[in-house]
């Protein structure tokens, strides 16, 4: 019986934001950029600039370049947008293009709250169990654990011998994120061999004990130190949440 290609050799699928801040809940997607990489083939890439309707504090401009002034004179209605990008990932997910997203619970939830505070019908809900989810953040801690220093996108680059030109910039982080995946997948031929839904459960199962680890060395000086280990989203809780 022929062996499946491995998943790292076709095409990849890089998804990135950046935003008004860094709390899932209540934050906006000021940015967003979905690429398609590899497979021998051009790569496509999908940008979005986003009206969030809320001010960009100074900080987030600071890291990705975007006012409230220009978010508002050249931004896409945010309703509109979150449904495209959500139809754009439905694609992809579908076609089987594994979704590359550096510290999924991050952009994915975040994503999932905006479609519901616009009345969209959230990713999972579209494409349900056929998500499934490359997360260089988690795959690198886990055949990688014991290294230090910090594993941050531009590290993993450095570390991985990755170019990132224009880092915070939803483009280039997914591109980058990308390759990064692809490195880990090369280096490493458990990850590069593995069948995409069981490297989804591994991710799953190594981002609950990495969580777990990080909050027991935290709680040695808060003892009420909690640390999400839910992975690739923070599911939405029953009473909306998203404000």
């Amino acid at each position: 019986m022929n062996q499946p290609t491995p998943w790292h050799l076709g095409r990849l699928a890089g998804f990135d934001t950046e935003t008004t801040g860094v709390d899932v809940e209540t934050d906006r997607i000021v940015t967003a950029c979905i690429v398609e990489v590899g497979g021998k083939q051009q790569p496509i890439t999908a940008n979005w600039l986003l009206n969030p309707g809320v001010d960009i504090p100074e900080e987030a401009t600071a890291v990705h370049g975007v006012t409230t002034a220009k978010a508002k004179a050249d931004g896409e209605d945010a309703a509109e947008a979150i449904e495209e990008l959500i139809a754009g990932l439905t694609q992809v997910i579908l076609a089987g293009t594994p979704l590359v997203i550096m510290n999924a619970p991050f952009d994915l939830t975040l994503l999932d709250r905006e479609a519901r505070r616009y009345g969209v019908q959230p990713l999972t809900e579209v494409v349900g169990d056929e998500l499934q989810v490359i997360d260089p953040r988690v795959l690198d801690k886990g055949v990688d654990p014991y290294r230090r220093g910090k594993r941050t996108l531009t590290d993993l680059c450095a570390h991985y011998h990755v170019a990132l030109d224009g880092a915070h910039s939803a483009d280039a982080d997914a591109i980058a994120a990308c390759r990064v995946a692809w490195r880990i997948a090369s280096r490493f031929r458990e990850i590069g061999n593995a069948l995409l839904h069981e490297l989804h459960d591994q991710q799953q199962d190594w981002a609950a004990a990495q969580a777990a680890s990080f909050q027991e060395y935290l709680r040695q000086k808060d003892p009420a130190a909690v640390v999400n280990g839910q992975w690739p989203l923070i599911p939405a809780q029953q009473d909306g949440g998203a404000r």
